[in-house]
């Protein structure tokens, strides 16, 4: 596949815990740098959390200490583990690879999204 895949979405309550997966569409250990982004119902898309080839890790503010974002060389899968999940973290996940950072911030790579998971957290 030309393009990373996410799996991994459903539906949690409030509290709950998900794992979200990535295939990447390319060995994982030449991409730059891979991130989380998300799109609430009727926002914008906006980030979650950043993995560097390094391995050096960004967050949102918003998910801070509730989740943590990893990768599995040998699976060519990243992954975003949520806890403690909020009503507030409804929405589609999307994955994105080869995007690079400046001053800190990662820049997602315009060409390079997964399709989308959805994330329901019923209250």
């Amino acid at each position: 596949h030309v393009q990373p895949v996410e799996s991994g979405g459903g539906l949690v309550q409030t509290g709950g815990s998900l794992r979200l997966s990535c295939e990447a569409s390319r060995i994982i250990s030449s991409i730059n740098a891979m991130g989380w982004y998300r799109q609430p119902p009727g926002k914008q898309r906006e980030f979650v959390a950043s993995i560097s080839r390094g391995g050096a890790t960004t967050y949102a503010d918003s998910v801070k200490g509730r989740f943590t974002i990893s990768r599995d060389k040998g699976k060519n899968t990243m992954y975003l583990q949520m806890n403690s999940l909020k009503a507030e973290d409804t929405a589609v996940y999307y994955c994105n690879e080869g995007g690079t950072y400046y001053s800190g911030s990662y820049l997602p790579n315009l060409r390079t999204w997964g399709q989308g998971t959805q994330v329901t957290v019923s209250s």
